[in-house]
């Protein structure tokens, strides 16, 4: 982790020296740690509000609009250029609630996960807008989900619950941002109605990309639960939904591009690759994962990456190897955190039995074959040889104690 000396960070905030000193003796620089007769400073850290003088204290009990209608400020267009997070991050340097909110969703798409606490620790200790509340609990419930705290999730949510609801808008935020939450975890269930059917006419403009990551996030968890045979839904049957995924992706890509929305596009690219790669297309799968690296890369955006990196199987290893063997070490070491602390909440929450002691690969083969394909099928669709998919079948059944193929749902 970055630190600063007092010295550098009261050049960074223009301020004096004795007033940085000042913050870290009262404890107001989450993440500041003496050392001798000085103190280190995290190199992220926000300026706290100084409430001694009257305006002060009336700054720090003032809304300070967002400049964007969303809690979902990376996936504005204030995010538009790959390679230019740390550009944004400054540019939003008069607005400190919208540069802790924006620097904090990017630290957690670059993995910095403690960098993420302290930001949210931030809009914890203050006075904070609807959007900045609904947006540093999300974040909040993400630390959680990377680090297997249950209480945390709990908080988290109960956070986003507490933000100061004025009008039928902001209903409709909070409501999908709390069914984004939950869909961190694979829960698709508690989605708005209007937000099933693809309808985002009651949320604001800027609100409009976020929306449609996460419509395509619940698209692809229905589409798997009825594939798995966990939904049933009338003349649709294995990977039938899943098929049409692509069909509604492509279009909102384009839309994403059009409307420089970078953060959405490669969400949407990363899922979009999913649905082309379960359904066998690895081409189109590896045309969008290789868009969707590049631009990642560009800001060292390994999360969103990592996230991913459970459903996209070895295609995403291979890629990343190709381009950046250290990208590649990194994300496989995000996703192992991720993994564990994920597994930890998803089970408690959901009640299931989803297992880290499968492989990668077998993780991969199980969800194949649970979409109701043969060895031989998914022996082709992964070009394998026919029996190392079968030892690995057996190999994942051991692992879970099942006796059917079908039975290993509940697992992966």
């Amino acid at each position: 982790m970055n630190k600063l000396t007092v010295q550098q960070t009261a050049e960074k905030w223009s301020i004096s020296v004795r007033r940085v000193q000042d913050y870290c003796r009262l404890g107001k620089i989450p993440g500041a740690e003496r050392l001798g007769t000085n103190w280190l400073i995290p190199a992220d850290a926000i300026r706290p509000v100084d409430g001694r003088s009257k305006a002060a204290k009336d700054e720090a009990q003032r809304d300070i609009p967002m400049p964007r209608k969303s809690p979902f400020l990376d996936m504005t267009d204030l995010y538009s250029e790959p390679g230019t997070a740390n550009k944004c991050i400054l540019s939003l340097s008069d607005n400190p609630e919208a540069q802790a909110l924006f620097s904090a969703e990017i630290a957690y798409s670059r993995g910095e996960i403690d960098s993420v606490y302290r930001y949210v620790q931030y809009f914890f200790d203050k006075h904070s807008g609807f959007y900045a509340i609904i947006g540093s609990g999300m974040l909040l419930a993400l630390c959680a989900m990377w680090t297997g705290d249950i209480n945390m999730w709990r908080r988290a949510r109960k956070h986003i619950c507490e933000a100061p609801v004025k009008n039928s808008t902001d209903r409709d935020i909070l409501a999908l941002s709390l069914a984004a939450t939950d869909s961190a975890i694979r829960a698709s269930e508690d989605f708005p109605e209007w937000f099933k059917i693809g309808c985002f006419e009651t949320l604001p403009a800027d609100a409009h990309p976020a929306a449609m990551v996460y419509y395509l996030k619940y698209l692809i968890v229905y589409a798997q639960e009825l594939a798995t045979g966990e939904l049933k839904l009338q003349n649709i049957r294995g990977l039938g939904l899943m098929r049409c995924i692509p069909y509604i992706a492509e279009p909102l890509i384009t839309t994403a591009q059009n409307d420089g929305v970078l953060l959405a596009e490669i969400y949407l690219r990363l899922m979009c690759a999913i649905a082309y790669q379960q359904c066998g297309d690895t081409e189109r799968a590896t045309y969008h994962l290789d868009k969707a690296i590049k631009d990642c890369l560009e800001d060292d955006l390994f999360g969103p990456l990592a996230e991913h990196r459970r459903q996209l199987g070895k295609i995403l290893d291979e890629r990343l190897l190709l381009v950046d063997p250290y990208a590649a070490k990194r994300v496989k070491d995000l996703h192992k955190r991720l993994q564990t602390g994920w597994t930890v909440i998803h089970n408690a929450m959901l009640e299931r039995t989803v297992s880290v002691a499968l492989t990668l690969r077998e993780r991969e083969i199980a969800r194949l074959a649970v979409f109701g394909l043969t060895d031989k099928q998914i022996a082709n669709q992964l070009d394998m040889p026919e029996s190392q998919v079968k030892n690995m079948l057996k190999s994942a059944k051991e692992k879970t104690g099942v006796d059917k193929r079908s039975d290993l749902a509940m697992y992966i």
